[in-house]
């Protein structure tokens, strides 16, 4: 209810923010707002070529193409100017995110379809674990964990199992794989959950965990560093991980205080302690390693920890193989029968998907959404927030609602104050230690038909607002 309640405020908003802006003139026209494309110029107004300068008039007829560019040097505020049957059009700006109809398009053909493939391919392999029993025994390893956590899932499910592979996934910055063992998590625990329209005590659980968006290797954020020559990519993982760390004990102590969780339990201190110590251990060896050996060791962790899952399932497949003979299929067959599944998920949550992308990109269009960071930027510069840390806002404001929107940010960022600079490095630990709160409602809640997800958008939110705090201070620490 408060999710729909939420989509329908920005969309509305939005739609009368825009009607607004069309009326009183501050803008020109909607169709950028309906059919623009991410990056594109933004048509400000369309004059006769008599009623501009004369030195503008002049230079314009006899520039190539009957194009002229001015202020090309001055940041995404570049003045075109374009001749054509007695008129002349002036673009300003650049649109932040695609129209209505192009995040229509693209979000089936850049997001479900890609989406679809990779739920398929690893939905196969998650019905490979089932059928030779790989994901029995790993449940059972990791029940007196898990039954501390999420008191609601009986000891040995099958859940504890997948969602032990989508928190190892994101751990590991393994996206396309995180997904699909997390939708396989929220159906599995579905079957478990009373009120099947209501979400569950451990379905919110799961979900406030996942939004802290915990990461030890963040290969994509040390990758753009590199691309945008940082004198040493690598070196936001440590905070990185310091306040995805403190965002997810954070969501852990807040669900569990409001699902009265006991805390004192040995097996969950055990295991929390071991967490920690991990984490210490490896950031120490990484920490030995020079610049080149920190580049090759955080590149190739993930990747070979991703082989190795995925060896390992066909290898206990094969050596399990009379368990699917038992069950009258064979291991291809099987694996064939998971990723049907995944695609009938896929195409069950691209409503959802959607539907939200549309409306968060009719947010950004709007202006909406810049007047509200502005505002926001402003009130904080006004209460001695340094400039550094205002720059870099944008970047965390937009997380919670687009990955994408919240990267080009994170991107620009780094270009317009340096990759080395406190705000660059700022708005890369912002993008890395939260999650796309509102993206992953609607896939996971809408993969199952959930309607009512009770306290799990607020608690999201307020993680992520934990997580930004955390970031200011972590990067303020350490840079």
């Amino acid at each position: 209810m408060v999710l729909s309640r939420f989509w329908l405020a920005i969309f509305v908003s939005s739609i009368a923010f825009v009607i607004f802006s069309l009326c009183i003139g501050s803008s020109y026209t909607i169709d950028n707002v309906l059919n623009g494309k991410k990056d594109d110029p933004i048509l400000i107004s369309e004059k006769y070529v008599e009623q501009l300068p004369k030195f503008i008039m002049d230079s314009i007829k006899k520039a190539p193409e009957q194009t002229m560019i001015i202020n090309r040097d001055t940041l995404n505020a570049d003045t075109t100017y374009v001749y054509k049957a007695k008129t002349v059009k002036i673009y300003s700006g650049i649109q932040k995110s695609d129209g209505l109809l192009p995040t229509c398009k693209n979000s089936l053909l850049d997001l479900i379809l890609p989406l679809i493939a990779y739920l398929a391919f690893f939905c196969g392999l998650m019905q490979l674990l089932i059928d030779s029993g790989a994901s029995e025994k790993l449940a059972k390893k990791l029940s007196p964990v898990f039954v501390k956590v999420f008191p609601t899932v009986p000891k040995n499910h099958e859940s504890i199992s997948y969602m032990t592979l989508n928190f190892a996934a994101n751990f590991l910055g393994l996206d396309s794989a995180a997904t699909p063992f997390g939708l396989k998590a929220m159906q599995s625990l579905q079957e478990l959950n009373p009120e099947k329209d209501k979400a569950s005590d451990a379905q919110i659980m799961f979900m406030c965990l996942h939004a802290a968006g915990l990461t030890l290797i963040p290969t994509s954020i040390i990758g753009y560093r590199a691309a945008e020559n940082a004198s040493n990519p690598a070196d936001v993982m440590l905070p990185c991980i310091i306040t995805s760390f403190i965002g997810t004990i954070a969501a852990f102590l807040i669900v569990g205080i409001r699902q009265k969780i006991n805390f004192k339990s040995a097996s969950l201190v055990v295991a929390l302690m071991t967490i920690i110590a991990a984490i210490a251990g490896l950031l120490f060896y990484v920490n030995t390693l020079d610049l080149i050996g920190k580049n090759a060791f955080t590149s190739n962790l993930s990747g070979l920890m991703l082989v190795a899952i995925i060896g390992f399932t066909l290898i206990f497949s094969f050596i399990n193989e009379k368990k699917f003979v038992e069950k009258d299929t064979t291991i291809f067959d099987a694996f064939v029968t998971g990723a049907n599944n995944g695609l009938q998920t896929g195409v069950k949550i691209f409503p959802y998907v959607m539907g939200m992308l549309v409306a968060i990109s009719f947010f950004r269009n709007s202006g909406l959404f810049e007047i509200i960071s502005n505002g926001i930027s402003f009130a904080f510069s006004n209460i001695g927030v340094s400039k550094q840390i205002t720059d870099s806002l944008p970047v965390a404001m937009l997380r919670p609602f687009s990955s994408g929107g919240s990267r080009g940010f994170m991107i620009d960022s780094m270009r317009t104050f340096g990759p080395d600079s406190f705000t660059g490095r700022l708005s890369c630990i912002f993008q890395c230690s939260a999650e796309t709160t509102f993206y992953v409602i609607a896939v996971y809640f809408g993969s199952i038909n959930v309607k009512n997800t009770r306290y799990t958008l607020s608690t999201m939110l307020l993680v992520d607002l934990i997580c930004v705090i955390t970031a200011i201070f972590v990067a303020s620490w350490f840079f």
